[in-house]
Parts: structure tokens; C-alpha cells; sequence
């Protein structure tokens, strides 16, 4: 059957732009993979840096690439003051103006900066975390952000004129970290708190909400451990799609368009979850954060409580916290907090490889040109070939802290640091 007015060639060009895209947090597939192409290997704050500018603000989101534009946010802050809150390490701060940026790829020029919100006395956050954490969402038209309980807006894209606000009040403990997802017509948010553990999608249109699915049960004295900060992610196995959503003590998978839920995995008391699933050979595998994070794969094709059933293997061998792991073929990658690089088997679990990278890893890996980039703290990136044995191709260093998620272009890496937005490449690059 043949649509009216899409052909072949139409939809294999369409296709092709949504990979010169980097549109949400972990790109167009929201799993670290790229399909770009003369990916740079190698660079350094003197050579093949295309353009760099000084960052407004702070945030540790990810910029997220639409054609020729770059969106990010930032929180503008004033009287801030780093503090021990019990055992974290906390920031606060007197007032934060939320902010979206809107960059020209080409040359990194400033096209406009709205103001979306502006915040006295926000809650605390850990050093690690910003007032302006969660990564937007970028698609024709239009730029969805969010900054946890101090609200969520849609912007036009071109203008960064703002269409409509809402807010969804919830105690995060140490500020908010889920990312925003698209599907169809709905807007969809991740609201794990300590005060309330829910999901919900809103009408992208309008920011009304479609539906709201409450997390399963927490058992009694658990105390403030209930918390999450994962981006859940839309997978289609062979006849549902599914939104695969770890949270505090559980992994419940939801059909999207209504909230229904499918099925869950109870994995035990893992909370305040960075990392987040990928999917693959019918398998979700996710880390169960604090304090003991593994790596469950679970097999999708379930109902009801799945657990003594659909657990395929598990892992405790160096797993992330705030990291999440990425998919080539049959192995899987991922670095620990503390920066032990691993390989696995998909299927399995079986490591082909560990080695040491030295050094904190917040950032999640991504996979393009048939290598791993795995991205330091303090600014420096390891490139890796993709494969069961370990070779390691390059070594990049930049001013850190590094701790968003890059993103990746054909002939471009685009890295944020807490202080500067760079665009490695080479600028005179000829096929």
C-alpha cells in the first residue's frame, strides 16, 4: 500500500535527518548510538576545535541538536553556597533564573535566550547536580524543557517565544534529574520523589495532562530511599511498545499512550537510579542505583509481576549509578562512577573486558563510527573500538567538569563543560 504523498525516497531522506540530529537526552533513539559518520577521534583546547563559547549560567543538561540549531538550559544563580546535608554535598542558593538557549550549529551564535522561570531560594542540590539538569526535547517547531518541580514550558523553536507552562510540584531531595520524552502526541515525565513516586504524559500541545500512573508500592520504612532520576525510554518489541521505566525498588514497563501498566520487575532496594535502559535482543537492562548497583536484563514479553520469571541475568561487576550504558551489536559497554570501562555480552552478561579509565565518569558513554567515547569528570574523553577486545585509539583532554552527556554530529562532538559549549571538528572539513 502506498501512502498519499510519501514515497520510499521521502521517508529514507527523512530518515537520514533525524541522524544528523541529536533531538533529546542520549539521541535520536535515546539509547547513545549514533549513526553519524567522520565522527572526530582526536582533539584538545588547540586542535580541531571548531568554535567554543563561554556557557550562561550553569546546568549540566545535555545540548540537544535540531537541524542547524543547538538548545540547552541554564540556570542563571545568585548567592550560592556549597554545604554538607547530612552525608551529600549540597548547593544552595538565594534566587535562580531558568533559562533556555537557543545556538546557530554553525558558529555557536547566541539566536535567542528566554527566561522561563524565576526561582527564590530553590531547594538544595548535590554538587553533582544543577538547578538546570534535565535535558530538553527538540522536534519541528518546538523545544520542550524542564527543570523538575520548578516547572516545565514549551517554547517555539524559532523564537523561543514561550507557548504554555505548567508545574508539578515534588520533593526531589537533592534536585531534579529526569529528561523529558516524546511519543506521538504525548510529553512525557518522569516525577520519582521522596514525597510522591509517579509518571505521567501531558497533551504536548497544550501541557495538559493525559494520564498519570503512580509507581507500585514502596514498603513501609523505607524512609527518604524511594527517590529516582531516570529518563525512561520507548521501545516496539514484536507487537506492543513499550515505556520502560526503572524507579526506586522497581522496573515497571507501561504502554505509552495510555499509562496502562504492562509489567514489573521488583530488583530490590535500589534507589536514586542516574542510569538509564537500553534494550536489545528483547531485553531491557537497567542499574539498580544505591546502594548496591547491579545490572538486571529482563525479558519484555511478560504480564503482571514478572519477577521470578523474566530475569535473564543479572551483574554487580563495576555497574554505574549516574551513568547509563550503550549497545553495539552483541556486547554491551558502560563505565563504572569510578571509571572501570567494561564489555559484556548482551545475551549473557558474560564481560569480555575491563580496564581502567581513572578518574570519575558521570557522563554516559556514546557509540558512533564504531567506537565508544567515554567522557571524565575532569574534561577528559577515552575513545575505545567497539569489539571484545580492549584497544584503546585516543586520548582527549578539555577544561572539565565534564558532566553532561555529550552529543554526536556527522563531523562533530559537541561537549559541555561547566563552563564552556565546544564543537569538535574540524570547520574546513571536505569529504
Amino acid at each position: 500500500m502506498r501512502l498519499p504523498g510519501i514515497t520510499l525516497l521521502s521517508l529514507v531522506t527523512a530518515a537520514v535527518q533525524a541522524e544528523q540530529s541529536w533531538p533529546q537526552f542520549r539521541g535520536p533513539r535515546g539509547d547513545g548510538t549514533s549513526m553519524a559518520t567522520n565522527v572526530p577521534l582526536t582533539w584538545s583546547p588547540t586542535n580541531n576545535i571548531a568554535w567554543k563559547i563561554a556557557v550562561p549560567g550553569r546546568g549540566r543538561s545535555s545540548p540537544v541538536v535540531l537541524k542547524d540549531r543547538i538548545f540547552m538550559t541554564a540556570a542563571m544563580e545568585r548567592g550560592v553556597q556549597r554545604t554538607n546535608i547530612g552525608s551529600d554535598e549540597m548547593q544552595t542558593a538565594e534566587h535562580v533564573a531558568l533559562e533556555a538557549v537557543c545556538l546557530a550549529e554553525e558558529n555557536g551564535e547566541t539566536l535567542w535566550r528566554t527566561s522561563l522561570f524565576e526561582i527564590d531560594k530553590p531547594d538544595p542540590v548535590h554538587w553533582y547536580n544543577s538547578w538546570a539538569t534535565p535535558t530538553p526535547v527538540a522536534e519541528p517547531g518546538r523545544v520542550y524543557c524542564d527543570f523538575g518541580t520548578m516547572g516545565t514550558a514549551c517554547l517555539d523553536a524559532k523564537t523561543g517565544k514561550i507557548l504554555w507552562q505548567t508545574r508539578l510540584p515534588l520533593d526531589h531531595q537533592v534536585g531534579p534529574g529526569s529528561s523529558l520524552v516524546i511519543w506521538k502526541n504525548l510529553l512525557i515525565l518522569v516525577r520519582d520523589g521522596r514525597d510522591a513516586q509517579y509518571i505521567t504524559a501531558l497533551d504536548k500541545q497544550t501541557g495538559q495532562k493525559v494520564w498519570r500512573a503512580d509507581r507500585p508500592p514502596i514498603e513501609a520504612g523505607s524512609g527518604n530511599l524511594k527517590k529516582s532520576f531516570v529518563t525512561p525510554l520507548v521501545v516496539t518489541d514484536s507487537s506492543r511498545a513499550q515505556l520502560i521505566s526503572p524507579c526506586a525498588h522497581w522496573l515497571v514497563s507501561y504502554d505509552p499512550l495510555t499509562g496502562n501498566e504492562l509489567w514489573r520487575v521488583r530488583h530490590g532496594e535500589g534507589f536514586s537510579i542516574g542510569s538509564c535502559p537500553v534494550f536489545s535482543r528483547g531485553l531491557a537492562i537497567f542499574s539498580t542505583g544505591c546502594f548496591k548497583p547491579q545490572f538486571l536484563a529482563v525479558r519484555v514479553d511478560g504480564q503482571g509481576d514478572v519477577t521470578t520469571t523474566h530475569i535473564a541475568w543479572k551483574t554487580m561487576k563495576q555497574v554505574p549509578v549516574m551513568s547509563s550504558p550503550v549497545i553495539a551489536g552483541d556486547e554491551m559497554y558502560w563505565v563504572s562512577d569510578e571509571g572501570m570501562a567494561t564489555c559484556a555480552q548482551v545475551q549473557t552478561g558474560e564481560i569480555f573486558w575491563q580496564e581502567r579509565l581513572n578518574g570519575l565518569h558521570l557522563a554516559s558513554p556514546l557509540l558512533a563510527d564504531g567506537r565508544v567515547y567515554f567522557f571524565g569528570k575532569e574534561g577528559k574523553t577515552t575513545v575505545v573500538k567497539a569489539g571484545k577486545t580492549f584497544t584503546k585509539l585516543a586520548e582527549n583532554q578539555l577544561e572539565g567538569p565534564l558532566i553532561a552527556t555529550p552529543a554526536i554530529l556527522d563531523r562533530t562532538v559537541l561537549v559541555r563543560t561547566d563552563s564552556y559549549l565546544y564543537k569538535v571538528g574540524n570547520r574546513n572539513f571536505v569529504e
